[in-house]
């Protein structure tokens, strides 16, 4: 046997099993079909009936039992049986028609006669399964909108359960209020100011200390003699010379007003950082952990802070001095 034909052969053999299992058909309907089909119409209409009274039928199955009842009834030529069988099979199924290629015409007539007496009540049962289809999608959006909701409920009670409120309580110095260069401020956290009186007092600070060198550049020193009852004496002097007085009272009023401009930007600021001073602060967040926490090793602990320390660098150079400064937070 051929590839293609064993391929065939279990499709078709596959197929029929799919289908009773998508739609299971009771056992008594599938016999009578077949013994309708050998012609047996009043073994056919007598066990049809019986079965249709025991119930527990599909409506599928038990229109397929009415429709072989009412047609074996008809080639019986009992009308009575046959109409009470196809008014109850127009009642399951108000559209239903026979197939004229496998139902002789007067049967089909037969049919459409009883559908045409029964229109109207055939209306009512219409428009009762459309309301009932009507029902039924009603009631499954109804049910989807309530599992949506109940889920989207779900979600954020587990959102909720996750979230925890993390309060962090943070100690500050008050001695560091007092340290130059805005270390108050940013201890406090107002960086932007702090940073303006770090620079103005820096600045300050660097002008003062190179006057200052400048200033002791200018200072000469010489030998001179002086007459003693005891005899002459030599003696050494430190002096700034008549032609580099002007450039020295300058360099003298520059270090003098840059250490008080230093010093007044250093009380402003050491006033602006008692005022705003508070030895606590409490933040108040709220994080929300993760669903499925992986383990892992616990963090180090925190560095603790460190108070702002300022360091001044002299160094000597062949024209004077040269000054460096350094802030760390």
């Amino acid at each position: 046997m051929s590839r293609c034909l064993r391929l065939l052969l279990l499709v078709g053999l596959l197929a029929p099993a799919s289908v009773l299992a998508e739609e299971p058909v009771d056992a008594e309907v599938t016999t009578l079909r077949g013994t309708y089909e050998y012609g047996r119409y009043a073994e056919v209409l007598e066990r049809a009936g019986m079965r249709i009274d025991r119930g527990r039928l599909a409506d599928k199955d038990l229109a397929e039992l009415h429709k072989l009842a009412g047609l074996s009834a008809f080639n019986l030529n009992r009308t009575e049986d046959s109409v009470r069988h196809f008014r109850a099979l127009l009642r399951l199924e108000p559209d239903f028609n026979l197939d004229p290629f496998s139902v002789p015409p007067p049967a089909v007539e037969h049919l459409d006669g009883i559908r045409e007496e029964m229109s109207a009540e055939l209306e009512l049962v219409r428009q009762e399964r459309r309301l009932r289809v009507e029902r039924e999608r009603t009631e499954t959006e109804r049910r989807e909108r309530e599992r949506v909701a109940a889920e989207e409920q779900r979600r954020r009670l587990e959102v909720l359960s996750r979230q925890v409120t993390v309060r962090q309580v943070e100690s500050r110095s008050f001695l560091v209020n007092f340290v130059p260069f805005g270390a108050g401020q940013f201890q406090q956290g107002r960086n932007g100011l702090g940073t303006v009186f770090a620079a103005t007092q820096g600045v300050l600070a660097i002008t003062s200390v190179i006057s200052f060198f400048a200033y002791d550049s200018l200072i000469e020193t010489g030998d001179f003699t002086v007459d003693d009852p005891r005899g002459p004496i030599k003696v050494s002097v430190r002096f700034i010379p008549t032609a580099r007085r002007r450039e020295a009272d300058t360099w003298t009023g520059l270090k003098w007003g840059s250490a008080g401009g230093f010093y007044a930007v250093y009380a402003l600021g050491v006033l602006d950082a008692l005022l705003h001073h508070q030895d606590q602060v409490v933040r108040t967040s709220i994080e929300t952990l993760p669903s499925t926490p992986a383990p892992s090793e616990p963090a180090p602990p925190a560095p603790a802070p460190t108070a702002p320390r300022a360091s001044l660098h002299l160094s000597p150079t062949s024209g004077g001095a040269m000054a460096g400064f350094t802030l760390t937070f």
